[in-house]
Order: structure tokens, then C-alpha cells, then sequence
């Protein structure tokens, strides 16, 4: 059995009465079984101030995570907020932890965190990953060694992210300390059968004709149908809607068709982060080679009914213990630009009464598009809603 809890507090100055409200509101939904922890989002001014590790210090389990930019829970959404999501379970075990830094290389450190799991830990059913942001690395190369280490095990995560424009107080959380280049995680072994879910851009394209990559590098795409990229991305139609928001470049969004091996059919959102006449077209994920795609465009209206689709095919489920939502800081910095908090909103009126459920925004968002036979196709994504149910 598996249950879940969430709760919440804007509590900034007294961190006693931050923790007497976190703690009063999962002792009102839940007892805590044999095996539990906490998944924790919040405003880096809870990270600056000590209330993220003073709560943390005095909670009765392990808790995981990171920075985001606003948030919602059961009770409240709003942005100066700190969110804990919790699952308890007499016959799911939890292992979380804190990589060392990933700076010069993800695969050693993340192997290392987990051949350190506890005696008797079988493999993950789950795991729930916070990367730091890190320019050096994309969330593609997250994936893939994580891949590597724990084959078949379905990613669900958030890249860390912040409110600010650079996002320079980005950090993951362990156990209430804090970092800026380590990777915070969570895996779940045992009776844990996770869905997911991901409300993408809607697929509203506005070029006629569909490109191909034909020469890339993970996210570095050098020529489209065997143009070069600058030439041929600055001659579309639509190249004028490049926008500078918040003093960012933020680009057309882009649907890439993924042509892997294990390509499951479902397309990915990925949006393009720098183009030069001298240099390659900078995409923010991976755009293999043979992948086509389009330019998409969308409004508030478009992008809010994808979410509220999504919240309502989650209300489908089967066996709802709890639910995660994590979505794109993108879609709040501009399509929802005139009213950030309205995602949250939609999720927080949307799904049903009583499922406890948690939601952040993120600087990537990882989540499989399907899994069949048990084998996921984990996926980084741009631009997207995605969500994990258990």
C-alpha cells in the first residue's frame, strides 16, 4: 500500500511555525507507515533564509528536491511557497540521496549514488531525479546515463530552476542542505506502478513544410535538409517571431520527431535556444538525426487547454495514491506571461477532490512518453506539462 500527502506554507520569518504547519497538515491527511519521504519544492528565499533546512532537520524522514518558481498543493498555489509532497508505504522502500558534483561528469557520480543503496534494494520501479542546471550538460545526457547505470527504469524530473531571469539561485535540495552542481534523487523499489502523462504544445504548426535534420550533434544541429541551419532557419516565413522576453531570447517552439531505435511514435516538444551564421543552430534537447519537425505556435488560451486536458485524463486513472505535476518555466515566462499563476490554477480546480498532488515548474522536465512491456522511452522535454502518477 502507498499513500501520499501534501502540504504547504508561505512562512518566511519563523521557521517553528513553518514546520508546525507542514507537519499539522500531513498529520491531518495521513499516517506515516513503515517506509517514508518527502519531496520538497520551493522559493529560493526559503533556501537564502534557513527554513528549508531547518524544517527538513526536524521532519521524520529523508526529503529530496529543488528550486522552482511557484507552486501548488491541495490547499494553495502561489509563488513565495514551499511544497512537500510525501509518500509512505509498508511495501515500497525509498532510497534518496545527493550525487557528488556533476561539474566534470555525470555517469561516475550518479553510479557511484547507486551502488551505495541500502543491502537488499532491488531494482527501481521509479526514480525521481532533480539535476542541477547546469549549462555544460543537457537533460538528454541525464537520461542517457542514467540509462546506462539502471536500464529500463522509467525518469520522472525537474530540472532546477528559480524565478529569477538567470536563474542563478537554482538549486537541488537534500535533507535540507542545498547545491548547485550535484544531482538530488529518489528511488522507489518494491509494490510502485507509475503512470504518466504530458500535456505538450498544442500541435497548431504555422510553416507549411516540415524540415529534416540531416547533420546534428545531441542538441547542435548543423544543416536541415542539407542546408546549413542558420541559412535555413532565418529563411522560414515565421523567423521574424523571434521575442526577447525578460531581456532572454525565446525562439519558435519546434516539434522534433525522435528517429531512435526505440522511437514509440510520440513526438517530443523542443525549442530552439541560439542560432549563428557562424555556428550551429543550439537546440534545448537533443534533435537526432532523420528527426522532422515543424514550427508551432500558441497562445494562453491553447496552451491552458492542454493542461486541462491532461488534469482530466489523470482524473482517469485507476488507483490514484498521488499525483506530481511538473511544468515548463517557459510556459509561465511567456505564453502565460500575462498571468503566471493560471497553470497552476487549472490543475489545482481540475483534479478531483481528495488526490494529494504537488506542482512546480522546472528548467526541463523528464518523463517517459510511453512505457510498453515495462520498458520506458524516457524522454527530456521542452516547453511541456508532464506528470507522474503513483
Amino acid at each position: 500500500m502507498l499513500k501520499c500527502a501534501s502540504a504547504f506554507t508561505y512562512e518566511l520569518d519563523n521557521p517553528e511555525k513553518a514546520l508546525n504547519e507542514i507537519v499539522g497538515q500531513l498529520k491531518n491527511q495521513t499516517e506515516f507507515l513503515e517506509n517514508t519521504v518527502g519531496i520538497i519544492l520551493c522559493h529560493t528565499e526559503f533556501v537564502e533564509g534557513g527554513v528549508l533546512a531547518y524544517i527538513s532537520g526536524k521532519l521524520p524522514f529523508e526529503t529530496v528536491g529543488a528550486t522552482t518558481a511557484s507552486q501548488a498543493v491541495n490547499g494553495s498555489f502561489g509563488e513565495m511557497v514551499l511544497t512537500v509532497f510525501v509518500m509512505t508505504s509498508d511495501d515500497v522502500a525509498f532510497y534518496a540521496g545527493i550525487t557528488e558534483s556533476l561539474e566534470e561528469d555525470i555517469e561516475g557520480p550518479v553510479r557511484l549514488a547507486y551502488e551505495r543503496r541500502p543491502e537488499g534494494f532491488g531494482a527501481p520501479g521509479l526514480a525521481v531525479i532533480f539535476p542541477p542546471l547546469l549549462i555544460k550538460h543537457s537533460g538528454d545526457e541525464y537520461i542517457r546515463v542514467f540509462e546506462k547505470v539502471m536500464p529500463n527504469t522509467p525518469l520522472f524530473g525537474s530540472i532546477a530552476v528559480d524565478d529569477s531571469v538567470t536563474f542563478s539561485g537554482a538549486v537541488t535540495v537534500y535533507n535540507g542542505r542545498h547545491y548547485e552542481n550535484a544531482l538530488s534523487f529518489l528511488f522507489c523499489c518494491g509494490n510502485i506502478h507509475p503512470r504518466f502523462a504530458i500535456a505538450a504544445l498544442p500541435p497548431n504548426p504555422v510553416a507549411s513544410v516540415k524540415g529534416e535534420i540531416t547533420k546534428s550533434e545531441g542538441s547542435r544541429v548543423y544543416e536541415i535538409n542539407k542546408t546549413d541551419a542558420y541559412s535555413y532557419l532565418t529563411s522560414l516565413e515565421h523567423s521574424h517571431n523571434i521575442r526577447v522576453i525578460n531581456n532572454m531570447l525565446m525562439y519558435p517552439f519546434w516539434v522534433d520527431l525522435v528517429k531512435r531505435d526505440n522511437y514509440d511514435g510520440v513526438p517530443v516538444i523542443r525549442g530552439l535556444a541560439s542560432v549563428s551564421e557562424d555556428g550551429p543552430a543550439l537546440f534545448r534537447g537533443d534533435v537526432d538525426e532523420r528527426s522532422t519537425f515543424t514550427l508551432l505556435t500558441c497562445n494562453p488560451q491553447d496552451v491552458l487547454k492542454t493542461t486541462r486536458e491532461c488534469v482530466d485524463r489523470v482524473n482517469k486513472s485507476d488507483g490514484i495514491n498521488g499525483v506530481l505535476f511538473i511544468s515548463c518555466i517557459v510556459r509561465r515566462m511567456t505564453i502565460l506571461s500575462g498571468d503566471p499563476l493560471a497553470e497552476l490554477q487549472a490543475v489545482k480546480e481540475g483534479i478531483k477532490p481528495g488526490i494529494p498532488f504537488m506542482t512546480g515548474y522546472a528548467g526541463g522536465e523528464i518523463c517517459p512518453t510511453s512505457v510498453r512491456d515495462r520498458i520506458p522511452t524516457n524522454r527530456f522535454h521542452n516547453y511541456s506539462l508532464v506528470v507522474l502518477v503513483v
